[in-house]
């Protein structure tokens, strides 16, 4: 599948940000902005403080949440990339459902490390009406995603994984059935690797050689043994034992590179149907990979 040049059809975030809608719907933002050679609006992306207000204005915007808050150094995930994901989720799925975009909580969906911001299920739910359930290791990040749930009176199913070593089990019940699951791994395999991940990205905004993070993010959230594919391995096999609870197993890839070796322990797996969806935002790519154990014939929503 070729590279998308920029994101998808359906993403509200295609021709970038609309500087004068969300200061209009959220004050503060006008605080942080600043205007590039351009003369165009913009925000310094190396703020905290102002990368924050930005999602705040952003889900306040085109979300309609009005309460959006995480702890302090949790993960801030740019939105326009997210937003990309759940697209190309319903573009999966409607391939089951005669081409149409299934809509409505009939449709499950589960989230491996939902994180502190719940991004993933407060989008889906808002642009397509499914139901999520978010799970996460993180006490804290269950903590904040419970309150932003209540404070916008969302109904959005959260569990707590408790053994690191497990990313189905301990989580899924023997009734749940889900329609796909999504998955944002982390990306780097030690934390020495998180932080020269970060200083490359502080050296390419051009703002020196610093060790913070401009979209946080706690240990859990960056990394774990083996990097994505450590962790896209595990989830691979283990999604064997669950392999009819859920229609489609999905995972974000962020390293071109590391699709080969998966690929491999995909082959070696009892699957019906790999796929792997090319995203671009950008010049920044992206891409998640889908597989099924259902055949063909028995996949209809």
């Amino acid at each position: 599948m070729a590279v998308k040049p920029t994101l998808h059809s359906r993403n509200q975030h295609r021709d970038g940000y609309d500087f004068e809608r969300l200061m209009a719907k959220s004050p503060e933002l006008a605080t942080v902005t600043t205007r590039n050679p351009r003369g165009e609006i913009t925000i310094d992306f190396s703020d905290v403080a102002a990368v924050r207000m930005l999602n705040r204005a952003l889900l306040l915007t085109h979300y309609d949440l009005d309460f959006w808050e995480i702890p302090a150094t949790y993960l801030c995930p740019p939105i326009p990339g997210r937003v990309d994901y759940i697209h190309y989720l319903a573009d999966l799925l409607a391939e089951s459902n005669d081409q149409q975009i299934p809509r409505g909580p009939d449709i499950k969906a589960l989230d491996i490390g939902t994180g502190a911001s719940l991004v993933y299920p407060l989008i889906g739910q808002h642009a397509y009406g499914w139901h999520f359930t978010g799970v996460d290791i993180d006490p804290v990040s269950i903590a904040s995603a419970r309150q932003i749930c209540q404070r916008n009176g969302l109904n959005i199913a959260l569990r707590r994984q408790n053994n690191p070593e497990d990313i189905f089990k301990g989580v899924l019940r023997p009734d749940d059935r889900f329609h796909v699951t999504l998955c944002n791994p982390p990306f780097h395999t030690s934390p020495a690797q998180a932080d020269k991940g970060s200083r490359r990205k502080w050296r390419n905004l051009g703002k020196g050689d610093s060790g913070t993070l401009n979209f946080g993010g706690q240990n859990a959230e960056l990394w774990c043994p083996g990097g994505e594919i450590g962790f896209i391995a595990r989830m691979i096999e283990q999604s064997m034992d669950f392999a009819e609870q859920c229609l489609w197993f999905t995972a974000l890839v962020s390293k071109k590179d590391s699709l080969k070796p998966l690929s491999r322990l995909l082959a070696k797996a009892r699957i019906a149907e790999v796929k792997t969806v090319e995203m671009a935002q950008g010049q920044k790519e992206s891409r998640f990979i889908a597989w099924t154990y259902y055949p063909e014939t028995q996949r209809s929503l």
